[in-house]
């Protein structure tokens, strides 16, 4: 089971320059509206199809988030990386909804194809 983190966590992490890679695990349509800067988007049922391709180093810290706490989708999305063989996987639980409102900034635009 993934470790949950909070906001003041990631931050620090990202600050840090820690070497991490936000995933954001709603549907391409909510990504493509605002997602957190940086984050790539691997929805919570294409997980399987588009990890390898997204994230091919199973060893590097993954920090996997959706719309808000009651959002299924990142705990999903972060038990299939872990069984997939994703050794530190981390779920920001309370997602885009407490970044936002923390005033934070968000990005916008599709993702790339995989």
């Amino acid at each position: 089971m993934a470790r949950k983190i909070t906001l003041t966590e990631l931050r620090t992490r990202l600050d840090t320059g820690e070497p991490l890679v936000l995933v954001e695990a709603l549907p391409a349509m909510y990504y493509a509206k605002e997602h957190l800067p940086g984050a790539i988007n691997i929805p919570h049922d294409a997980v399987t199809e588009l990890a390898p391709k997204l994230l091919p180093d199973k060893d590097v810290p993954v920090v996997v988030y959706c719309a808000n706490g009651p959002c299924a989708n990142s705990g999903i999305a972060a038990a299939r990386l872990t069984q997939l063989g994703y050794t530190d996987v981390s779920d920001y639980h309370e997602g885009k909804a407490e970044w936002i409102a923390a005033g934070l900034p968000v990005e916008a635009g599709a993702a790339a194809a995989a």
